[in-house]
């Protein structure tokens, strides 16, 4: 009898070990409504910042101005537009382009930028037209997700969620209720934890994501345990002991 009580200790052994069970529900808070109704949150244009890289494409009614303002050598893309490799800011906040020189560009949006530069480019061409497009507009999504990388927005607009989608979402042992989110801006690093689990994010000045953000989702305890060196054996052993334990009940209760 004493083995019997020896195995259902060696079990509640085994059940005190696994770690808590985690919330995996997003937005958890929402308890169970069928609709939810919120107002979007206005994310702004983003801004051009220091060592951003910008492709700028000019088209006038003259295509020997157009080629003055392509890279050489150069080839006309869709609709005989030409366009550069990149112009990356400066820390002074200026790109160098072709017969403007230095175009201060930081801190407008990129429709201020073009219409700053088709005012300054009318003065030499006519009917000047500018697109201007980030080409380094990346975030990066690390830790406990499914595909870590380092992904570029076409868009130009991305909020958290699509960046977590692009990463293949988050591992069972990610901590959903603890995301760190890492921005630099104007030379300082902003660091700021939002909860995934709670609404309240969606209304975050941080769920609307910036060039340049690292999203890093830590991992909880389990994945601790689980890859450390120390404890790999342990469910071995436990199961070991266990099967003993049960032999043993069996063979004294024939």
């Amino acid at each position: 009898m004493n083995l019997k009580y020896l195995f259902c200790y060696l079990i509640l052994i085994m059940l005190s070990g696994c770690s808590r069970q985690r919330n995996l529900v997003y937005f958890s808070d929402l308890k169970g409504a069928n609709e939810s109704s919120s107002q979007v949150l206005d994310a702004g244009e983003p801004t051009i910042l220091q060592n951003d890289v910008l492709g700028i494409t000019v088209n006038s009614t003259s295509p020997e101005s157009n080629i003055l303002f392509a890279s050489v050598p150069s080839n006309p893309t869709v609709g005989g537009m030409y366009e550069r490799e990149g112009y990356r800011v400066n820390k002074q906040g200026y790109v160098k382009f072709p017969v403007l020189g230095q175009v201060k560009l930081q801190g407008l949006t990129v429709g201020q930028a073009q219409a700053l530069m088709e005012s300054e480019l009318n003065k030499y061409v006519k009917n000047a037209i500018v697109n201007i497009k980030f080409m380094n507009f990346r975030v990066t999504v690390i830790g406990e997700v499914n595909h870590p990388s380092t992904f570029t927005v076409t868009s130009e607009k991305i909020n958290l969620l699509e960046a977590l989608g692009l990463a293949g979402d988050m591992t069972p042992y990610g901590k959903r209720e603890n995301v760190l989110l890492i921005r630099e801006m104007d030379g300082q690093r902003k660091m700021e934890r939002v909860n995934l689990n709670s609404k309240d994010v969606l209304n975050s000045p941080y769920f609307y994501l910036k060039q340049n953000d690292v999203i890093y989702v830590e991992p909880d305890k389990a994945k601790s345990v689980e890859v450390s060196s120390n404890n790999r054996l342990m469910p071995l052993i436990v199961a070991a002991i266990s099967a003993v334990a049960v032999l043993a009940t069996t063979f004294l209760n024939k």
